[in-house]
């Protein structure tokens, strides 16, 4: 009976023991069947997760994020440890003590699921085991990828450090709020750092890696609390805190950025505007997007904070102003549904939905609660509600007709119900009074014509202010860079420089008389603005009257291959069609790319590269880009003799010659003191251009003083006149002013440096005669000259590009400033009085083109 039972249970020991060998070969068949293609573990010791590339100002402020994950990356070292004792008790809490995988755990959590016939299925996987899902393997819930995983978890166990995988895990997990990584979470959650993490909030992140969007701080409370006192409760059972750590923390209230509890740290940013965007466009071409928006990059603005406001407030100012004046209400098109307007929370909760711009200076959003006889009742937001309410009167609408269904604008407004209904969504600012009380609200609308505004160092190239529209958030589109538009005269300086350098003096006296091209398209007839000519006038006059006629004949003596190459060695154009028609501006170009061309009349004729960013570094603080090569040996000496400044060496190529440059640019400062840009008013020596195309669709003012240019254009995105009355000299140099009021108190300026290589010589600026060096008058111009030039004056260097003349020209003409239709007398030089005769006229001539 013994030797039966024997063998019974030999036998079934034999077969166990045949079951378990065969079992234990199946499963390591299988461990080795799928461990033969798994992806390479070891690259994760070098590897470099997404994170923020961060843009900041001058100053080291923060002004904008890019990123496609938002990312912190924090090394183990400065991850606190009550934020590692969190993570591994709510997801390893024998993280230090496995080789990879918990098998105790794996065991438990299957018990769990039979015990409660699988209502209770709680995950076991290791902190090793997920890095290895999260980075090498996917999420598919599939018995072959879990395989996959515990083969990696003990191979990476084996590579690297428990502190390295732990660092892996917490920062690539996502936590909610597209924050990955506990850095970013900690920001996003609570505005804090991890170091200013308290034990609740620690354990309240560590609770959201299970389901992060089942845990939300607001929706979910309570079972955010309820998992958050499970975390801190595993905490105090493995020992990393005492019982009266986790009962305060159990207690105390969930608070959250979500909740309201903690400013948003994305609130505190500036809003993002055209100076940063550009940014992006320009380092996404530069280094790739990828690389852009997850490489972790910092990089250093050239923007100065304070003047890229006031170049907003300036063209806002500028655009609003001109759009105010022509009368119409367009209002935002957006609208409330009545049923919202029930009670002040759900209207403002709706109104805070509407998309409207919220980054324009002073300006708000609000709704249409109520319209009355004369008024309309405003919810404003952001504003408490006072005992009489918010109200838009009467007084405040009559400027404008507001457009009915059939295109037809309405009769003038007399009420505020002739321009607003209830549930109207408006845009509003508040007036005040000369003693800064509240006044009353007043109606504002985005206009309709747009413009660019862009600010620059000659010296460096580094864009100091740059706006490319009214609003960033009403339009993305930055018209300081992308507008392709027709620059009009503003491009007459670059003809100029190239008659300067092809033997032309600012005292070279060129025909203004009608001309006639024969064209494929027909006959051209340019004209000047005045729509009059007149006759022999120094090349000083004509540019700084802006006259076409001579501008053409000028490109047409020197030729406008001559002049493209000067274009695009400005780099206002890839490449110039040598049309006569383009030396009147007539090709399109960007405001971005002629502020820079001007750039180099101001610094004397060096080449400057326009640049937003000065330094970009890479997430190991590398700089991989810097703009500013210039060497400047005396800033690594200790200390510099008092009194004496840095010895900056500069490589840059010369683009024209200096002599050219000073000349051009003293005849730009006639512009400004004389000519079309006469508006200008600053206190230092300032030149400048204006631009106005056919029919007034572009205007345009890019001036400089010896330190800053700055360049304004304005014109609607589907070309249209802007009226009459519409110049350069009307809408932009208002804006340029502006700007560059503010700009000299913080920059300052100075006189032109002369260069080396030439001499002044006495002109007179109507007739181009030379004067003896005694003369004085408004008539006298101290014109400057190439040493070893002899200059030819008067009538005996008279170009006239191989046109003809007209017959009833006056010799001498006074100019656009001056004269009458009967003559002008005049004292000359030699105190002798002299009569000017009239301007010449067109007779039957006709004429067109650009001015």
């Amino acid at each position: 009976m013994f030797r039966f039972i024997a063998s019974i249970f030999g036998g079934f020991f034999s077969w166990l023991v045949t079951g378990a060998l065969f079992a234990a070969l199946t499963v390591g068949g299988i461990f080795w069947i799928y461990s033969r293609d798994l992806p390479d573990h070891e690259y994760l010791a070098q590897y470099t997760p997404k994170t923020i590339s961060r843009i900041y100002s001058g100053e080291g402020r923060l002004m904008d994020e890019f990123a496609t994950e938002r990312r912190i990356y924090a090394p183990i070292e400065e991850i606190p440890d009550i934020v590692k004792w969190a993570f591994i008790s709510a997801e390893d809490k024998n993280f230090y003590a496995h080789g990879g995988y918990d098998a105790r755990g794996m065991a438990g959590a299957l018990w769990d699921a039979i015990r409660t016939r699988g209502k209770t299925l709680r995950g076991a996987s290791t902190i090793p085991q997920q890095v290895a899902k999260n980075f090498l393997l996917g999420g598919d819930r599939t018995a072959e990828r879990k395989i996959k995983e515990l083969i990696l978890s003990t191979r990476l166990v084996e590579t690297l450090s428990k502190d390295k995988i732990l660092e892996l895990y917490l920062n690539e997990i996502d936590l909610g709020f597209l924050s990955f990584g506990v850095a970013s979470a900690a920001q996003t959650y609570f505005n804090k750092t991890l170091v200013q993490l308290a034990p609740e909030e620690a354990a309240y992140l560590a609770a959201l890696p299970k389901a992060p969007y089942s845990y939300h701080p607001v929706r979910n409370t309570e079972p955010a609390i309820d998992r958050r006192n499970y975390v801190l409760r595993e905490m105090f059972q493995n020992g990393y805190i005492d019982r009266e750590t986790m009962e305060a923390a159990q207690a105390a209230p969930l608070k959250t950025v979500q909740n309201g509890d903690y400013p948003s740290f994305k609130g505190s940013l500036p809003p993002r505007d055209y100076f940063t965007d550009e940014i992006r466009r320009q380092l996404s071409r530069s280094f790739g997007e990828a690389e852009f928006f997850g490489g972790g990059l910092t990089i250093r603005a050239t923007v100065d904070p304070e003047m890229q406001h006031q170049a907003a407030e300036a063209l806002q100012e500028a655009l609003e102003s001109y759009d105010r004046g022509l009368g119409i209400w367009r209002g935002t098109r957006k609208s409330l549904d009545p049923e919202q307007l029930g009670s002040e929370e759900t209207w403002r909760a709706a109104l805070a939905q509407v998309e409207v711009p919220r980054d324009v200076d002073g300006w708000l959003p609000a709704v249409v609660l109520e319209v009355g006889e004369n008024a309309a009742r405003i919810g404003v937001e952001g504003v408490e509600n006072d005992e009489d309410g918010h109200w838009i009167p009467a007084e405040d609408v009559t400027w404008a007709r507001k457009r009915q269904a059939d295109g037809r604008l309405g009769k003038k407004a007399q009420a505020a119900g002739d321009l607003v209904s209830v549930g109207d969504v408006v845009l509003v600012v508040a007036l005040a009074n000369d003693d800064g009380s509240f006044k009353r609200w007043s109606l504002r609308q985005v206009p309709e014509v747009q413009g660019g505004f862009m600010a620059m160092d000659v010296n460096t190239g580094r864009v100091i202010a740059m706006q490319g529209g009214f609003s960033y958030q009403s339009s993305v589109f930055n018209r300081a860079t992308q507008a392709m538009r027709q620059p009009g005269s503003a491009f007459k300086p670059f003809v100029y420089a190239a008659a300067l350098d092809s033997g032309f003096s600012p005292a070279t006296i060129v025909v203004d008389a009608p001309i006639e091209v024969d064209t494929p398209q027909g006959l051209w007839r340019p004209k000047n603005a005045s729509n009059k000519f007149y006759g022999p006038t120094p090349l000083r006059t004509g540019i700084e009257q802006s006259r076409n006629l001579m501008t053409v004949r000028v490109a047409q003596e020197i030729t406008m291959q001559t002049v493209a190459g000067y274009a695009e060695r400005f780099g206002v154009y890839d490449r110039l069609s040598p049309y006569l028609a383009n030396a009147l501006g007539s090709q399109e170009t960007t405001l971005f790319k002629m502020v820079a061309a001007y750039a180099m009349f101001a610094n004397g004729g060096e080449r400057v590269e326009p640049t937003l960013v000065d330094r970009v570094q890479d997430r190991w603080g590398r700089t991989i880009y810097r703009h500013d090569q210039r060497d400047c040996s005396d800033c690594r000496v200790a200390s510099l003799d008092q009194g004496a400044a840095p010895k900056i060496t500069s490589n840059r190529e010369r683009v024209m010659d200096g002599v050219t440059a000073y000349q051009l640019t003293s005849m730009l400062q006639g512009v400004v003191q004389r000519g079309s840009g006469s508006g200008v008013n600053l206190p230092v020596p300032t030149g400048g251009k204006t631009g106005t195309t056919n029919d007034a669709k572009d205007v345009w003012f890019i001036g400089f003083t010896s330190n800053i240019v700055a360049g304004c254009y304005m014109g609607y995105d589907q070309p249209r006149t802007l009226g009459r009355g519409a110049y350069g000299g009307t809408l932009c140099v208002p804006v340029f002013n502006a700007f560059m009021g503010e700009a000299v108190k913080k920059y300052g300026g100075r006189e032109f440096k002369v260069p080396d290589g030439g001499h002044f010589i006495k002109i007179n600026r109507f007739t181009g005669e030379r004067l003896p060096d005694d003369a004085s008058g408004d008539y006298v111009q101290a014109e400057f000259f190439r040493d070893g030039e002899i200059p030819i004056f008067g009538i005996g260097a008279m170009v006239d590009g191989g046109f003809a003349m007209g017959q009833n020209l006056p010799l001498f003409a006074y100019g656009e400033v001056g004269g009458d239709e009967g003559g002008t007398s005049i004292t000359t030089s030699t105190g002798k009085k002299k009569v000017i005769p009239k301007k010449a006229d067109f007779g039957t001539l006709s004429s067109g083109g650009l001015y």
